[in-house]
């Protein structure tokens, strides 16, 4: 089986990644994958090589898509890149504004990106215990005060991103960290009005610091490519 690797490609550069394809592997053909509703593309260029280009979001999902040369992924012959590049971004205004939430135990980091920079930001952290081996009514004790150490953290990261999400309203979100802790933040009353909005894939990441959400707020509205290199010749 041949390798493969992801990348994240910001809009504004997935064009010249497209002609750097072309130039490593010769023209390409294009095709929707099948059974995929998030608009998924597959690029296979004439020496086999596969990249399949997911975009941020899926096209409809935000009531403006951002305006452009249109096309048709094809199958067979040369595609033309700009074409492509406008229906993988339909739905994606790459100057949007992005509501971050990113959240661990320990930490959080929430803010509002647009053109892939920081507007606002909010960073802290806030102590939660580990699990314990304990048995018993001390393993019960550490477990309550475990859950309510997550609680407080999660309330903490809800309502300093709401104040910001509230000044600077996002069109879209990212969610990322621990996704059970992510989740129980957006459910909170006071990002209600928010709860609704598209998201972008989850992202994995380590504890949420500053840097962090700056590298989050670049790659936000990023395709996601899959490259699966050409089969190895056989002799």
């Amino acid at each position: 089986m041949s390798p493969s690797r992801s990348v994240l490609v910001e809009a504004e550069r997935l064009e010249g990644w497209l002609a750097r394809f072309e130039v490593r592997n010769g023209p390409f053909g294009a095709e929707a994958v099948p059974g995929r509703a998030d608009g998924s593309v597959t690029v296979t260029a004439a020496n086999g090589c596969i990249a399949v280009l997911t975009p941020p979001l899926p096209p409809g999902t935000l009531p403006r898509p951002v305006p452009g040369p249109a096309s048709s992924p094809v199958s067979d012959g040369p595609v033309d890149s700009a074409g492509l590049v406008a229906d993988l971004l339909s739905a994606v205004d790459p100057a949007g504004t992005v509501g971050i939430l990113l959240i661990r135990r320990g930490g959080y980091s929430v803010g509002v990106a647009r053109n892939g920079g920081i507007v606002s930001s909010k960073t802290g952290t806030r102590y939660v215990q580990g699990r314990t081996a304990a048995g018993g009514w001390s393993q019960q004790r550490f477990a309550r005060r475990r859950a309510n150490q997550a609680d407080a953290l999660v309330e903490e990261t809800a309502a300093r991103a709401a104040v910001l999400f509230g000044a600077h309203p996002p069109s879209c979100l990212q969610l990322g960290g621990d996704r059970t802790l992510a989740t129980s933040a957006l459910g909170e009353p006071v990002l209600s009005r928010f709860a609704g909005l598209p998201q972008v894939p989850f992202l994995t990441v380590p504890d949420p610091r500053f840097a962090v959400l700056k590298e989050a707020a670049r790659t936000a509205l990023s395709v996601r490519i899959t490259v699966t290199d050409p089969p190895a010749e056989t002799t």
